[in-house]
């Protein structure tokens, strides 16, 4: 047995003492050892560079830096990066070999000078009533972007919505100030106000739609246009057709369906397109609103060609200036629109040919035996329903005229709706062309590349194809690569391509949301039907994104006070 003495002299273990700080986490600033105390302490996270651990060659006043002091050396610091929980810390932290603060970018850009006309300008039309109708090549009636009428709208050139804005850094995005697409009356009673941070959380699913009656003759689509390339080019040919474009109140088969009960909001296709992506619009437009017996009527107003018109570079960083020159806004887009009705003329074959053409269930609702001495463009007009309802309570019956191009027989016999569009080059080294590849040189070897930038460029444009395509329930949409033969001449163009898509295919490979689209017009809708019967007008703000709705004083449509003097 050993001893006593023995087992006191083996080492034991002691346990320190644990000292809890009830007020925080850690030790208490009091409990701090003395061998510690006045040592320079700097906390980090994990996040903060690597540096020195101390500095010797810069004493530290702690004491005035806690307190916010020495603001010299804070001057000095103020674009180190902050370590964690102390702004005054920097001197431990990683510095830059090179001072990075006296970097800057020096634009040696020639300065663009823009150009302004004036004149007068013109009231654009929508087509008319019946009987009325549009030529093609004879200029569309139609205003544009910032309150401007086209330039082959009645009246000549005069071009509203002057740049604004003044310079900025090489990051700023050009900013300009629009004029809006219609002056706001000063008896307009202001109903509701929304922004679009709002908007494009919402998200609402709607089924498939489906057919009531189908109006009118398609011809089939030329598939010897797929196999066009840059170096088998086509010119664009000039053809002379009627194309309609009816509001929807002045649609005589909606006005039937309406009086039979069928549906409760009506709304043309193109107008629907423009709510459901409004998101990414940048131009101003407006639709008016009626409210009468319980049902909804939204329609286009007489001077407003946004909804018919065919815009270019849109949403590009710089977009096309405002002005008469031949890449101004307008006249892009007057180019742009005659492009797209000479190319979904061009692409068909005649009747006669791939089993001809196909008549649907009822005649064409707009041609008249007056127009009978210029041929009617090819097409279809599907008259379709879709459920809004939100729950088996709710009626909510929502019936859009949407339009088809063409038809396209497949080998094993089966008939696809077709829908062909135009993308037109103009000059990709001109001001707002949004750094464009050159089609002739990239469009056979990088169609992605050059697919890409036109979206950047143009999303509003494709997102409204595409939801058009959706409404329609077309199989196909066939884009056109069409460009101008010589870049300083807007007369002739030639066709470098074509490229087909199903339209939900093209939604998603532009990230485009297609249940926020529905979401945005249900949202609308429900706010609208809790009205009272009357005249509203429902305003996108042309340089905030914000939509505004309106109470209107008089059973009326407004008409813009511009047009209607230039009229006069």
């Amino acid at each position: 047995m050993p001893s006593s003495d023995s087992q006191q002299d083996k080492p034991r273990f002691q346990l320190p003492q644990v000292n809890d700080h009830t007020d925080g986490w850690g030790p208490a600033a009091s409990l701090l050892p003395t061998q510690f105390q006045g040592v320079p302490y700097a906390p980090f996270s994990k996040s903060d560079k690597l540096g020195r651990v101390a500095d010797w060659t810069q004493p530290e006043n702690r004491e005035d830096n806690q307190r916010g002091g020495n603001r010299g050396r804070q001057n000095r610091h103020r674009d180190a990066p902050q370590a964690y929980g102390s702004g005054a810390s920097s001197t431990f932290l990683y510095q830059p070999e090179e001072d990075e603060s006296s970097f800057s970018v020096v634009d040696r850009s020639a300065p663009v000078r823009r150009t302004h006309a004036s004149g007068t300008r013109g009231r654009g039309g929508r087509g008319g009533g019946r009987g009325g109708f549009q030529r093609l090549g004879g200029g569309s009636n139609q205003k544009t972007a910032g309150g401007a009428p086209s330039q082959s709208a009645r009246g000549g050139g005069h071009y509203g919505g002057r740049g604004g804005g003044g310079r900025g850094g090489w990051r700023d995005r050009q900013q300009r100030t629009r004029n809006p697409s219609i002056k706001v009356g000063v008896d307009w009673d202001l109903l509701e106000e929304i922004e679009y941070s709002r908007l494009n959380k919402l998200a609402f699913d709607v089924a498939e739609g489906e057919d009531i009656s189908t109006h009118g003759r398609l011809l089939p689509y030329d598939r010897t246009f797929d196999r066009v390339t840059t170096r088998l080019e086509r010119p664009l040919q000039r053809r002379d057709r009627a194309r309609y474009n009816v509001t929807t109140s002045e649609d005589p088969i909606i006005q039937g369906l309406a009086k039979e009960g069928k549906g409760k909001v009506f709304v043309t296709d193109s107008i629907l397109s423009v709510l459901m992506s409004s998101s990414r619009s940048v131009y101003p437009w407006d639709i008016v609103i009626t409210r009468e017996n319980g049902k909804l009527f939204l329609d286009k107003r007489d001077d407003q060609g946004i909804f018919d018109a065919v815009h270019v570079n849109e949403n590009a960083h710089d977009a096309p200036a405002d002005g008469d020159s031949l890449n101004a806004v307008n006249g892009l887009s007057s180019e742009a629109t005659a492009i797209n009705e000479f190319l979904a003329t061009q692409v068909l074959k005649e009747t006669g040919e791939d089993g001809g053409a196909l008549d649907l269930e009822h005649p064409h609702p707009f041609y008249s035996e007056q127009d009978a001495d210029i041929p009617v463009a090819s097409v279809g007009y599907r008259y379709r329903s879709f459920d809004l309802a939100n729950g088996e309570e709710e009626d909510c019956q929502l019936i859009v005229r949407a339009e088809i191009d063409a038809i396209s027989r497949t080998s094993s016999g089966n008939t696809a709706y077709v829908i062909v569009k135009a993308l037109n080059e103009f000059d990709p080294k001109a001001v707002g062309s949004g750094n464009a590849l050159d089609w002739r040189s990239k469009l056979d070897g990088q169609r992605g590349a050059v697919l890409a930038t036109e979206f950047k460029n143009n999303g509003v444009k494709f997102a409204r194809w595409a939801i058009q395509g959706i409404l329609s329930g077309a199989d196909q949409l066939k884009f056109g690569y069409v460009s101008r033969v010589s870049p300083s001449d807007a007369s002739k163009h030639t066709i470098l391509g074509m490229q087909t898509f199903k339209p939900r295919d093209l939604a998603t490979q532009m990230n485009l949301s297609v249940s926020n689209g529905w979401g945005v017009a249900k949202t609308i809708v429900d706010l609208c039907l809790q009205l009272d019967d009357g005249k509203y007008i429902l305003v996108k703000d042309p340089n905030r994104q914000v939509i505004r709705l309106y109470r209107l004083p008089s059973s009326e449509v407004p008409v813009n006070e511009e047009a209607s003097e230039a009229e006069a």
